[in-house]
């Protein structure tokens, strides 16, 4: 009975990890990005979307395998590499978790205000509360792992319903999948960024930490969570791109001001609208969470205090967020920027990784998976690239 009930905790766990992971990754610019790209590029973006799945996965892999054999969390990884390196990571992954967040927030608004017709600072308001009540409870971690597993599949029925509704060109979806029209690069880098980038590659990883999951007899386990979290956040992907396309293949135009709500109201009416406003609040609500615990995991090296009042500083972070949103709001472009920024901080994070895993003093007698390695490396090479190339797009958007 005991170790039906471990084997039952321990799976909780991972699953809770990868849910953290795809929920953190499946926030308001998640569903706007899809939107915007999927009528940019049609049937193409399904090209996108399998080449932001192997990098993201590749990415994924490496690090939470490094984090989980030393033991370490990155921040802590990153300043036995280099000394010092670490602070300047957990600074870039904390601003950008914050500069998220605030976008969260605003979609966890604009979530109850298509639901209930509240307005955006009260939504925004009690969305917070409501994100905040998840770190009052004694037993923080649990009630967060419940909340994104609860939210994310919640999330893929809803998706899911509308992109049934909006009968999609699937066989032109899947052809495009793998014969693009062109290689969009902003497009590549912006959902990597958004997937893996900044806080969310070691959203799962520093979770089974907290959780106890580490060591070489954890590997099988950590690969695991990994490789779930990254479905969960595929699925959601797929569903959400087919869902567009199929309303953006019927010739019908997105409005601009809010490409994901009118998708799911062209897609199904009243009732798709209303869902959007679920999907969207479930996505703010869970990525609130996820942005705010993992941004804090990384200020724990700071200073002694941070660690020792972790849950304070996670509800602190919310509602520095929160009271940022309502008292000056912001851009309508800055969630895909940020993910794009956020692809540009991945070869800095993912390379102090892969050097990690050549590093005896961090990982000790474990031998890192040279095919891992490489396609790490590889990785690491063609996001730096892909994020050069996708500034001059960027300038676009100004």
């Amino acid at each position: 009975m005991t170790d039906n009930k471990s084997k039952n905790e321990n799976l909780s766990i991972l699953l809770g990890a990868a849910f953290l992971m795809a929920t953190s990754a499946i926030g308001p610019g998640f569903l706007t990005q899809t939107a915007v790209f999927t009528e940019k590029l049609g049937a193409t973006f399904g090209f996108v979307i399998l080449i932001s799945v192997i990098i993201s996965l590749i990415a994924q892999l490496n690090v939470w395998r490094i984090i989980g054999v030393s033991g370490m969390k990155g921040q802590d990884i990153a300043n036995k590499v280099l000394p010092g390196l670490g602070y300047f990571i957990a600074f870039l992954v904390a601003l950008g978790g914050l500069v998220f967040n605030i976008g969260n927030v605003g979609g966890a608004a604009l979530g109850l205000n298509v639901i209930f017709g509240l307005d955006l600072k009260i939504g925004a308001a009690i969305s917070a509360v409501l994100a905040i009540t998840i770190f009052l409870s004694k037993e923080a971690d649990k009630a967060m792992d419940t909340l994104t597993k609860v939210l994310g599949g919640a999330m893929i029925l809803m998706i899911g319903y509308v992109a049934i509704s909006t009968k999609p060109p699937v066989g032109e979806a899947v052809y495009r999948t793998f014969v693009p029209k062109k290689i969009p690069f902003l497009e590549i880098i912006t959902l990597v960024g958004g997937t893996v980038g900044g806080y969310i590659t070691f959203s799962g990883g520093h979770r089974l930490l907290d959780a106890g999951i580490s060591g070489k007899d954890n590997l099988d386990q950590i690969n695991k969570s990994a490789i779930m979290g990254m479905a969960v956040a595929t699925i959601v992907r797929i569903l959400l791109f087919l869902a567009v396309l199929g309303v953006v293949s019927k010739g019908l135009a997105l409005d601009p001001s809010n490409p994901a709500a009118s998708a799911f109201k062209l897609a199904a009416g009243n009732i798709g609208y209303k869902f959007f406003g679920a999907v969207i609040w479930a996505a703010a609500i869970s990525s609130i969470v996820g942005a705010a615990y993992t941004s804090v995991s990384f200020l724990t090296s700071l200073a002694d205090t941070i660690n020792r009042n972790k849950q304070k500083w996670t509800i602190a972070f919310i509602a520095v967020s929160a009271i940022m949103f309502i008292t000056i709001g912001q851009p309508v472009t800055l969630l895909v920027v940020a993910s794009s920024l956020n692809g540009l901080i991945l070869p800095i994070t993912l390379g102090t990784m892969l050097l990690a895993s050549r590093n005896k003093k961090i990982v000790g007698d474990y031998e890192h998976s040279k095919c891992l390695l490489i396609l790490g490396i590889a990785v690491v090479i063609i996001t730096l690239f892909l994020g050069i190339k996708s500034l001059s797009g960027l300038k676009a958007l100004f």
